[in-house]
């Protein structure tokens, strides 16, 4: 795999271990964003007239990399929007299974709406915790993250499709903020039912842009109808009134659904393939190197599966020798988050290790 470090200025400065909380700007997104305002700077609406083919290509950009159909992909500023919108048309009488103490904008969204709500607990044997409580409480959805933000715990995608066979009623909404732009995915062959993400992490897209998947289904199962603001359906609005376009009322923004794009041309340029053979390798070895420090709780050494996503044992004085060693990372949890992206190398974990 090539050497993207050159892509994004600030790894010529600092060890980012920080995806987790925010991806970074490489050179070619700062290019394409000069490029746009310029052109709107001398197109007024001549250049504003040019946005919906925009759009329709970011879906299909999106739609490409993930394996759904550009007309069930949704662009949404973040994923609690699309997410919250959804819920929205959530009959209340609905049980949600949660994990408990996942990401507040999953857990708190559902919690603050008045479902009834069970829980499974996030430990070594999540996905036997999960099918126990899906046994004995019967939820009618499951709404998670496929990672987990604290200490990165991966749910197995092989457990949610025999999950998914056992209880074909059972809707799985999923939140891959922290898992979209790691590895190869098929949306159409998991056993997902909708997939929302935020893009300003692994994607590196900036903020204020992100999707939503669909499988096609879901039309019947949802309607948002009195989410659509007809008066703002403009009639170059290629979905007026359709499914889709009940997610996305008003106008998009340009700059950031571009950027969207942008960061997934040189995601592809880069190969998803190759990306997620080097993040693998490198969070394989980060795990093995940081469990030979006993710095990794039970939960992350007892699990085969795992992401690039770790929490270590660590209190202030430590964060603050990091950052005073120009490795960027964060305090979450009872702990120290480091994350490892594509363009993060063995210097960066043996620098990190040097500083532990």
């Amino acid at each position: 795999m090539k050497n993207f470090k050159k892509h994004f200025p600030l790894l010529e400065q600092y060890t980012y271990l920080n995806t987790a909380a925010s991806g970074l700007m490489s050179e070619n997104l700062l290019e394409f964003r000069h490029e746009h305002d310029l052109d709107f700077l001398i197109g007024g609406s001549l250049f504003r007239d040019k946005r919906d083919s925009l759009f329709l290509k970011v879906r299909k950009s999106v739609g490409d990399l993930f394996g759904c159909a550009p007309n069930l992909v949704a662009l949404t500023p973040n994923f609690s929007f699309g997410f919250n919108t959804l819920l929205e048309t959530i009959d209340r009488s609905k049980k949600i299974l949660l994990l408990k103490n996942d990401y507040p904008s999953v857990n708190w969204a559902v919690e603050s709406r008045g479902f009834k709500v069970c829980h499974a607990e996030i430990d070594e044997n999540l996905e036997e915790n999960i099918a126990e409580v899906v046994a004995r409480e019967k939820p009618d959805i499951f709404a998670f993250s496929l990672v987990q933000y604290i200490n990165g715990i991966k749910i197995d995608p092989d457990f949610l499709l025999k999950l998914k066979n056992e209880n074909p009623n059972l809707l799985f909404f999923a939140d891959g903020t922290q898992y979209c732009g790691t590895e190869k995915f098929d949306f159409e062959a998991s056993a997902l039912d909708v997939l929302g993400a935020s893009a300003y992490k692994w994607l590196n897209a900036g903020y204020d842009n992100g999707f939503f998947l669909f499988k096609e289904h879901m039309q019947q199962e949802i309607a948002p109808a009195s989410l659509e603001v007809k008066a703002l359906q403009g009639r170059n609005k290629p979905h007026q009134g359709s499914f889709i376009g009940k997610f996305e009322p008003g106008h998009l923004d340009t700059l950031n659904f571009g950027s969207l794009k942008t960061a997934i041309d040189l995601l592809k340029q880069a190969g998803i393939d190759e990306t997620e053979a080097r993040i693998k390798d490198l969070a394989a070895l980060a795990k093995a190197r940081l469990a030979e420090k006993e710095m990794l709780e039970p939960a992350v050494l007892n699990r085969k599966l795992h992401s690039s996503i770790f929490n270590i044992k660590g209190d202030d004085k430590l964060f603050q020798k990091l950052r005073s060693n120009r490795i960027i990372c964060s305090q979450r949890g009872e702990g120290i988050r480091l994350s490892f992206h594509y363009f993060n190398t063995e210097e960066d974990l043996e620098h990190l290790l040097k500083q532990l």
